[in-house]
């Protein structure tokens, strides 16, 4: 009996073993009399106790005894372990660990050494202990937790600059952006961060900075351009922009910085400005710079004030630059052109309106200063009009697709020799100037007394809608959710709706489909084109099944309702008559 009872102790002890090797676990386990029966060798490799406490029968208080001796014990360091701790009280607890059914614990056994302790008393009173190197899994928890303290710091450092930086991956999508760079865009950076280029700037601008980036990526060379950009606010920036590579083979990243140079290019002549700590520096040059981005959204800067207030401000004190006025309603044209005409010498200034037409004439009269020409945007309604009535100076209408070279010409040929002034009323509008606003009407469908329903929920974006909508010569109704949209249409039948999809009451995919059923058996079906504050795919594909005919996203722009109305509207209308 005892030689069979030693054969199957020998065979479980083999088990054991070999199950402590393959796992790579050290194990230990004792009886209900807390003494050990098995010890698997590894032990030693945690503990440096002498061998003999690892065999059969040895008291489990014995075998602690001997691991605070060695110093080397849960959370402490060999060198300092004996100095803080009480023997007694310090088995007593660990004896206790061992007597709980469960009990788990990560614990440090040196300066650099972690393990992990699972201990488990099974209800025949056994208690078993398994062991585990997890000094490896710290060392890299650590470098994480470091890792990310140094990225937070990093990016500290980078939001306190006041230069835009961004950095870009190899696909040239944005990975970071500093403060200054989403104020720069008057975004956030959650909304910047994963998108490219392409989604923040024009196509032209877009496919121009790629080509630098990409070149930059391939050859490692940096990169560096002056630029003016027109910020989010609409205040120019005049910047040195610096691209480099940098990061691994197959992991390369590129970083642009846009150094401000400002002070240098604009100056300050002013005590004013030595005092409030800006540079007086007094040097202008522009002519290096090439235009570059332009964040500036007059919509979603609109100045409610200045729409109402008439007049602008004249410096009668400028010599010898000849004086431009520019009227039009589009704020992006004059955002774009007066700039430009200052680039090329003249004092130019805008007005948006007839009110401030008159104010700014008057203003001109009561001190002496002399218009040396007047432009207006053909694009308006009654351009020609109000040329005709213009008696100050001579007067040129801009066409819409107006090239940089040509207008400049036109306009030095106008003030020196006059050309171009005073046109009559009903005379014909320039070859290239496209009429905005159809005459003709869709075959068989009177023009309706609204052309287009608006659905829009937000006052400030229902104010720019109307601006928009007047400043290019289109009837419009204004509807403050999807149900009085549908209603609109039902009075008034218009040529387009353009339809916010989320709107109270009633949104704008179930305004949508309310129409596409009453539509069922016209003969013509209006075009309803989804507002969205961004192009998320799932918006489009609802768009698209509640029957909208296509899609423009927020910040809108004359621009953009232009070529929507011309799109749905113009084009259909001149195919139908013809």
């Amino acid at each position: 009996m005892n030689d069979v009872a030693s054969f199957g102790a020998n065979i479980q002890k083999t088990v054991l073993e070999a199950t402590s090797d393959a796992l790579g676990l050290a194990i230990l386990v004792c009886d209900k009399n807390d003494e050990i029966v098995f010890a698997s060798r590894p032990i030693l490799q945690f503990y440096p106790i002498p061998d003999h406490f690892l065999e059969t029968g040895t008291r489990l208080k014995d075998f602690l005894g001997a691991i605070f001796d060695s110093g080397v014990r849960s959370g402490t360091a060999p060198e300092t372990s004996r100095r803080h701790a009480n023997r007694e009280e310090w088995i007593s607890e660990q004896l206790s660990h061992h007597w709980r059914e469960r009990f788990d614990v990560v614990e440090r056994i040196g300066r650099h050494r972690w393990i992990n302790v699972r201990k488990r008393r099974l209800s025949s009173g056994l208690g078993i202990v398994a062991i585990s190197d997890v000094s490896e899994q710290k060392k890299r928890e650590e470098q994480i937790q470091l890792d990310m303290e140094r990225v937070e710091l990093t990016e500290s450092i980078l939001d306190c600059l006041p230069n835009p930086i961004c950095v870009k991956d190899r696909s040239l999508s944005y990975v970071a952006v500093n403060k200054a760079f989403c104020a720069l865009h008057g975004m956030t950076a959650e909304a910047i961060l994963g998108r490219s280029v392409w989604d923040l700037l024009e196509p032209d601008l877009a496919e121009k900075f790629e080509r630098s980036d990409r070149a930059t990526l391939e050859t490692g060379k940096a990169h560096s351009m002056p630029e003016q950009i027109v910020q989010a606010d609409g205040e120019d920036l005049w910047v040195v922009t610096r691209k480099f590579r940098i990061g691994d083979p197959g992991k390369y990243l590129l970083v642009t910085c846009m150094n401000d140079v400002t002070d240098l290019i604009v100056g300050y002549d002013g005590m004013d400005d030595v005092t409030s700590g800006r540079s007086p520096l007094q040097i202008k040059d522009y002519s290096v710079f090439v235009p570059a981005q332009n964040c500036y959204d007059p919509f979603r800067s609109i100045d409610m004030q200045h729409l109402v207030e008439a007049g602008a401000i004249i410096d009668p004190d400028v010599k010898g630059k000849q004086k431009i006025l520019l009227m039009t309603t589009a704020a992006a044209l004059e955002v774009n052109l007066v700039p430009q005409l200052r680039r090329w010498g003249f004092d130019a200034c805008a007005v948006r309106n007839v009110t401030e037409l008159a104010a700014f004439k008057d203003a001109c009269t009561a001190r002496g200063v002399a218009i040396d020409a007047f432009l207006i945007d053909g694009t308006m309604a009654n351009a020609l009009a109000t040329a005709a009535g213009w008696t100050m100076s001579p007067s040129l209408v801009i066409a819409k697709d107006w090239k940089a070279v040509e207008l400049r010409a036109s306009v030095l040929a106008l003030c020196k020799h006059g050309i171009g002034a005073l046109p009559l009323a009903d005379t014909d509008g320039p070859a290239d100037w496209d009429i905005i606003v159809p005459d003709i009407s869709l075959a068989g469908r009177p023009m309706p007394e609204v052309e287009v329903v608006v659905a829009e929920d937000n006052e400030i974006n229902q104010f720019v809608f109307a601006q928009i909508l007047e400043g290019i010569g289109i009837s419009y109704r204004i509807a403050a959710n999807g149900e009085e949209a549908v209603k609109l249409w039902q009075q008034y039948r218009p040529n387009l709706v353009l339809m916010d999809v989320s709107m109270p009451v009633m949104n704008g995919f179930d305004a949508t489909r309310a129409i596409r059923a009453l539509e069922k058996n016209a003969s013509f079906q209006t075009p309803i084109i989804a507002v969205t504050a961004q192009a998320l795919d799932i918006d489009i594909e609802q768009s698209r099944l509640a029957g909208m005919d296509d899609y423009i996203t927020k910040p809108i722009s004359p621009d953009m309702i232009e070529a929507v109305y011309r799109k749905f509207v113009t084009t259909k209308a001149e195919r139908m008559a013809g």
